[in-house]
């Protein structure tokens, strides 16, 4: 049967949200993702602020039109804030396999980190690479949004082994394998089902189920705060209750809901003469990153580090 092909190009921060606006209209195993060609670019399209292409199928038969209306309309918002292009359509007999999809999309970050395809053929350039395989999922957490970039760079920098760590919304898991990799145990944390599955799959994937516990829920107050993503309301989630226990808790979330959680996040770091525990918050844009700071410093937090990226902010503090 004939395809129906829709592409369109992404900026590094519309990736995770096109995958998510997409999960409840398309298998995620039709969509493609690769590298913006700047080949044969004109003179005004080089400069052209995109990162990635983004494809994706549907059957060309009758409901074609249906479908294709409905991703236009769900996709819509990101086109006109700009955070990618309109979408084009073709018919095709087969899904799209140029260079840049056999040859998988290799995504470096930081020193050491790697981040792949689930399925993707790759010869290790370095012994010291860390391996991170993601399958395409709806929940956040792509490794090419600029906030899991600067947390990863982070995690890179502050992770010890056998530290106790905290991934408060670990969405695709890809922090808390990471985390695992670099030798540390972890609490994986989400309020969101597909959330949690798609950890629980990352974890598994990538080999550090041993390592890593997977836990629908949140910390202290997290769960009076409903979805975090503004989904569906959730009930019946854990609560773990803020108790000296972690090492460093990392947290890529909403503004919002680090300045709620601020005083949990002191109560569950530990905090010795020889120890203080280590927090690390992203998922914000330099306009919230004074309420942030003001919220943590305000109960005994000091920044000592950060890593920027256009407007994305990741900043690490040390509890005093």
């Amino acid at each position: 049967m004939s395809l129906l092909e829709l592409s369109l190009d992404t900026t590094h921060e519309a990736v995770d949200w096109v995958c998510t606006l997409l999960a409840e209209t398309i298998d995620m195993d039709d969509v493609q993702i690769a590298k913006y060609d700047t080949q044969n670019l004109s003179d005004l399209d080089v400069n052209a602020p995109w990162s990635f292409t983004i494809r994706l199928y549907v059957p060309y038969d009758v409901h074609a039109r249906v479908r294709m209306e409905k991703i236009v309309n769900l996709l819509s918002s990101l086109h006109r804030t700009g955070l990618t292009t309109a979408i084009q359509t073709t018919v095709v007999e087969e899904k799209f396999s140029g260079a840049d999809i056999s040859n998988p999309l290799v995504h470096r970050i930081g020193k050491r980190f790697v981040v792949l395809a689930a399925d993707a053929n790759y010869q290790s350039e370095a012994a010291d690479e860390v391996i991170l395989r993601l399958k395409t999922t709806p929940a956040f957490g792509s490794g090419l949004h600029p906030a899991t970039i600067l947390t990863l760079k982070l995690l890179e920098r502050y992770i010890v082994p056998q530290m106790n760590v905290l991934d408060l919304g670990s969405g695709s898991g890809i922090l808390s394998v990471a985390i695992a990799k670099l030798g540390a145990t972890v609490l994986a944390l989400d309020n969101d089902s597909i959330a949690v599955q798609a950890t629980q799959d990352s974890v598994q994937r990538n080999g550090v189920a041993q390592q890593v516990t997977v836990i629908q829920g949140s910390l202290g107050c997290g769960s009076d705060l409903g979805h975090w993503m503004g989904g569906d309301i959730i009930d019946n989630v854990s609560k773990i209750e803020p108790q000296e226990t972690f090492d460093l808790i990392v947290a890529n979330i909403l503004a919002r809901v680090h300045i709620a959680l601020a005083e949990d996040y002191r109560r569950s770091l530990r905090h010795t003469d020889t120890h203080s525990g280590l927090l690390i918050t992203a998922g914000f844009t330099s306009d919230r990153e004074e309420d942030i700071v003001t919220a943590l410093t305000e109960i005994g937090f000091e920044v000592i580090d950060c890593e920027r990226l256009n407007e994305w902010v990741a900043l690490v503090y040390r509890l005093t």
